[in-house]
């Protein structure tokens, strides 16, 4: 009767003619948590100059809201400061939804530079990946064959 072949001698030859590369997996992660802070901080530096931005909107409309509900002499001076304060709301709103605007494009601006880095450093590293595992590979088949 036939024997049956023993493989596992066979697949351990094979599994250790390509190793695995334990250091280019620590790289890979050391550069998501790099990308990962670079990131977070664009988030956080955003989320303080709006929060600052919002911050003095609401004081100076409370203080404007101040100046409108104090009592006055004439009925018309409560329109006239009604209107004062319409007109001077709408003014600072829209130079204020510009300078929220401003803080979103310099996100996006640096969020893109980051990402362009990123994608420039992944294709470094993975050409030199690539070689190295080449050159492991025609080694590897070179002695097999020899």
């Amino acid at each position: 009767m036939a024997q049956a072949q023993d493989f596992t001698a066979v697949l351990k030859d094979v599994m250790g003619s390509f190793p695995v590369d334990t250091k280019a997996m620590e790289d890979a992660f050391k550069s998501q948590a790099s990308m990962n802070e670079k990131l977070a901080a664009v988030a956080l530096e955003a989320a303080e100059k709006s929060t600052e931005l919002q911050a003095t909107w609401t004081k100076d409309t409370l203080s404007k809201l101040a100046d409108m509900t104090t009592a006055k002499e004439e009925p018309a001076d409560y329109a006239k400061a009604v209107t004062d304060f319409a007109s001077a709301q709408a003014e600072v709103a829209a130079e204020n939804m510009a300078a929220f605007a401003e803080i979103a494009k310099k996100v996006q601006m640096d969020t893109v530079e980051l990402l362009m880095a990123a994608g420039k450093d992944l294709q470094e590293e993975t050409t030199a990946a690539v070689k190295k595992a080449t050159d492991e590979v025609t080694k590897a088949a070179k002695k097999a064959s020899a």
